[in-house]
């Protein structure tokens, strides 16, 4: 934790947009990162606190089906980190997918999706820090709930403002804490799957929780697609690894290696452990709803104290997904203001290579969401809650649209760093598209869904609309001091 005196240092003005890999980057951040604060980001950064809160839900809906829910979203996962990592090989930043969007879409493009994607992680700051908060209380009920969200949101402050190591180092840990929990429940959920876990409630049950409850499709396959958009937004978060890439020893490696390992990262957290909770319990049992999913599976099988575990592991993944959030945030607004798309200020680091101004100005957002959400939760958080909810589709629709023509300007440009190539490009790519579009468009037919999509469509005209706009008046205002 730096000194005070040393975060008051001299800012340091933005430099060159493209940055530099190793050393200090020449856009003003440093390197701080190891390679292992990155391995553990790219695996950890996958693992949402939603997949250990929201699974359940998911189950009751689709019954062992949901497995192909998960595999589907998977799938079109792995794809557009593939589209992103071949970009953020090439051109590490921290702007990653706006950047891109920038240069081979149009600075409306860059602009639009940049601060979409920080307004998300500002409203994720507000859910995650009220989900602490209330596990917090539960354990000291002597702080008040909103004492909690303040003492979490200010710690994790702090820990960005110090210094990117900071971040990595704590990062390092939570997401350490996350994998080991997950590949523990895994191993031990299998062990009790085949009958050779000792002292077993629930020894040997087999597959034959698959199918002895109405089938493998007990609400009919049409239920797998109202699972999809049960389970989407548990894998945003994956990309978060090529914004911290640009602060890494060698951006290149880093992304390349998270890239490659994220098909195995998906298939054993998040297929896996789904797996082992369905062969342990029949889909519809009751207590899957009431206690969580992974809670359930492990007191079938007689592990003690496993709510307090769970509750353990899901405030780590909240602390984790708060960290990464706040880390997040600030290094897209450094990026728009790097750009010219933020205030001048947001583009300034410190002696240690860190955009306190961003940092602030992202917290300070944060704060106000977990105010509003203490406030008036049924009104205006929950209006910014659904106005950000596909928010998540629509990046991943700009990064396969970006890197359709981003494959040309590397080539033409740079052909020596595509290290990282999409697959059967460009029909996978278009593949993808088709997905995500299907995707949002099937939510309009769900309830919930379609609040979501039509209030983020709404927010998103408004950013567009303003990012035309102003792209006008700077070319108006150009047009007359060139003739001067």
């Amino acid at each position: 934790m730096t000194s005070q005196s040393s975060l008051a240092t001299e800012d340091t003005p933005p430099g060159d947009p493209a940055g530099g890999p190793g050393g200090t980057g020449g856009d003003g951040l440093q390197a701080g990162l190891k390679n292992r604060h990155l391995s553990m980001i790219a695996i950890g950064g996958v693992i949402g606190a939603g997949l250990f809160v929201g699974s359940g839900s998911g189950i009751a809906a689709a019954g062992p089906a949901i497995l192909i829910s998960y595999a589907l979203v998977g799938a079109m996962v792995v794809l557009v980190m593939r589209m992103l990592g071949e970009m953020a090989a090439a051109r590490p930043t921290s702007g990653s997918f706006s950047a891109y969007a920038d240069q081979a879409l149009g600075r409306w493009a860059g602009f639009s999706i940049g601060w979409l994607y920080w307004f998300f992680w500002v409203v994720v700051l507000a859910v995650e820090a009220t989900a602490g908060a209330k596990i917090l209380n539960g354990w000291i009920p002597g702080v008040p709930q909103w004492g909690w969200a303040l003492i979490v949101m200010l710690v994790l402050t702090a820990v960005n403002l110090a210094a990117v190591g900071s971040y990595g180092e704590f990062e390092f840990w939570f997401a350490g804490i996350k994998v080991v929990a997950i590949g523990a429940f895994v191993i031990v959920g299998l062990l009790a799957v085949f009958g050779v876990l000792p002292g077993s409630d629930n020894p040997g049950s087999g597959f034959g929780h698959l199918t002895d409850s109405g089938g493998f499709f007990p609400e009919g396959p049409g239920a797998i697609l109202t699972g999809v958009l049960m389970v989407v937004f548990s894998f945003m978060g994956s990309e978060i690894v090529t914004l911290a890439a640009g602060e890494s020893e060698d951006p290149q490696k880093a992304v390349t290696r998270a890239t490659n390992s994220v098909i195995w990262r998906i298939g054993i957290f998040y297929l896996g452990s789904i797996f082992v909770v369905l062969t342990l319990l029949p889909w519809n049992d009751a207590s899957i709803l009431k206690d969580g999913s992974y809670v359930a599976a492990l007191n079938s099988i007689g592990i003690p104290h496993a709510g307090q575990v769970m509750d353990v592991i899901v405030l780590t993944a909240v602390l984790s997904c708060l960290n990464s959030g706040l880390y997040t945030a600030s290094r897209m607004a450094f990026s728009l203001g790097q750009r010219g798309d933020a205030p001048k200020a947001f583009a300034r680091t410190t002696s240690r290579g860190v955009p306190r101004v961003a940092i602030l100005g992202s917290v300070v957002f944060g704060f106000l969401a977990v105010w509003f959400n203490y406030q008036w939760p049924d009104t205006v958080f929950d209006f910014l809650l659904n106005s950000s909810g596909a928010v998540a589709l629509f990046v991943w629709l700009v990064i396969c649209f970006t890197q359709l023509k981003m494959r040309g300007i590397i080539l033409r440009e740079q052909p020596e760093k595509l290290v990282v190539k999409m697959w059967l490009f460009p029909y996978l790519t278009w593949a993808t598209i088709a997905m995500i579009s299907f995707v949002l468009v099937y939510m309009l037919t769900d309830d919930a869904g379609r609040e979501q999509v039509l209030l983020s469509l709404l927010v998103a005209a408004f950013v567009v609309g303003f990012s035309l706009v102003r792209e006008k008046v700077q070319r108006n205002r150009q047009v007359p001091a060139d003739r001067g």
